[in-house]
């Protein structure tokens, strides 16, 4: 798992050490860009860390550079790319409504760190917040275990996994699913 402070990165990418507001589109596209080059070192499959903890704040663009162009290119990438999965930690209410606007522009949903473990955030329907958070709970299932424990139906249960899955929600692993925030130490 990599981890990525945000407050970091932006000091390293403006040269400036008491800096730690996103603002700026051109920020935000160069914050993004160290994080893709970060990123093109990492394996066929990652788990990120978006940390917020030592932002001040972030705009709307930065937002949009940041969270949301990273989770287009990522998070909805073909399967047969390399596969990206992200959490954000450290989202405070100072961040919040910049990043709720852009996923809602974009339709995107992400997993939101807490201090109660993970949940998904942004743009998904009831059925899949149930069954994330059903996975999420379980540790790790398959159609049939989801299916199971939600009274779906086995194909409605593996339409709702695979549909997680490609908005990278959801890892797939050999024998099942696991909620992107039941990795990691954030939940067994």
């Amino acid at each position: 798992m990599m981890h990525i402070d945000l407050s970091s990165v932006l000091r390293q990418t403006l040269s400036c050490e008491l800096y730690s507001n996103l603002v700026t589109r051109p920020t935000g596209a160069a914050v993004r860009t160290q994080i893709e080059t970060l990123l093109a070192d990492s394996r066929e499959r990652s788990l990120t860390v978006i940390d917020f903890s030592h932002v001040g704040m972030i705009d709307f663009s930065c937002a949009d550079e940041i969270v949301a162009k990273l989770l287009l290119r990522y998070a909805q990438a073909d399967l047969s790319d390399r596969e990206a999965y992200f959490i954000f930690r450290g989202v405070t209410d100072d961040h919040w409504d910049a990043i709720e606007m852009v996923l809602e522009r974009h339709g995107l949903a992400l997993v939101l760190e807490t201090s109660d473990g993970a949940c998904v955030v942004g743009i998904v329907n009831d059925g899949e917040r149930v069954a994330w958070e059903m996975v999420y709970e379980l540790g790790r299932t398959g159609a049939e275990g989801l299916a199971s424990a939600l009274g779906f139906m086995p194909d409605d249960a593996a339409r709702v996994l695979d549909g997680l899955h490609r908005r990278r929600l959801l890892m797939r692993l050999d024998d099942g699913y696991v909620a992107v925030g039941g990795l990691g130490g954030v939940h067994a």
